[in-house]
């Protein structure tokens, strides 16, 4: 009797979870050639990842090294422009719901569960690098921390940073989900948290879904009533950013503070 032994699935080679979840994300099986072929090429991406640099590979090269890891065999170029064409960027990708990265042709629980892990850990990086210095000393730091983190939601989200007297961020507080009115801020209970935290400051945040970041007369509105609360009792409002895919934009800059 002849004992056929099935090939290894392409995820089944690394998993991230705790092994549950291996299954396919390509049934297809690997001939020695294509096999060849393939490690010729991941060694060839490697090589450019690190003696190039960050521009060394295109977009959608990121995200095929990235499948790497989930995807022990095989040409991952289909997934990753197929990701890139669902979601639109890179950064679209790895901010995507795992769920609805599943819906691309050959990208599995694995696979999508790798990509997450890697958002994760550029979002933990920025606001690391925004925790470590004084916020209005490190202003790019603290954009590059918020469009990572909210350019791409799908829903508008509202945030209140709040820093202690050497501008340091003392919380991180999500207001909640929804639009940008007092039936979803109250400027007083913005103001109360402030006492309750130690804050002398704060810098309002929230994202504009459409990618738009320009101020609506309610984001200004808003605005002008959470300055004039905490400046009664001693809490500067320092910024009211927003953020969208298109990039954000302050109010105080735009002389509206």
């Amino acid at each position: 009797m002849v004992v056929r032994r099935r090939l290894p699935r392409s995820e089944q080679g690394f998993d991230f979870g705790d092994g549950s979840a291996r299954h396919a994300d390509s049934a297809q099986a690997v001939s020695d050639s294509s096999k060849k072929a393939g490690l010729g090429h991941r060694q060839r991406l490697r090589e450019r990842l690190l003696k190039g640099g960050a521009e060394a590979l295109a977009d959608y090269e990121v995200l095929e090294y990235l499948l790497f890891a989930a995807i022990k065999q095989g040409d991952t170029k289909p997934q990753a422009k197929a990701l890139i064409a669902r979601f639109g960027s890179l950064a679209g990708v790895l901010n995507a719901d795992p769920k609805a990265m599943q819906a691309v042709s050959g990208v599995g629980e694995t696979s999508a569960a790798a990509l997450k892990a890697v958002a994760i850990a550029a979002r933990r990086m920025a606001r690391s690098e925004v925790g470590a210095r004084p916020v209005l000393a490190s202003w790019q730091a603290l954009i590059d921390y918020l469009t990572t983190d909210m350019a791409h939601l799908t829903v508008e989200r509202v945030r209140v940073l709040y820093l202690d007297t050497k501008n340091r961020l003392i919380d991180d507080h999500h207001v909640g989900d929804g639009s940008v009115d007092e039936a979803a801020i109250h400027p007083r209970e913005v103001i109360r948290r402030a006492m309750d935290v130690g804050a002398s400051a704060l810098i309002l945040v929230h994202n504009h879904p459409s990618g738009n970041p320009e101020p609506s007369r309610a984001d200004i509105q808003i605005t002008q009533r959470i300055a004039e609360a905490g400046r009664l009792l001693g809490v500067t409002l320092h910024d009211h950013v927003i953020i969208g895919r298109e990039g954000h934009v302050s109010l105080r800059a735009k002389g509206l503070i």
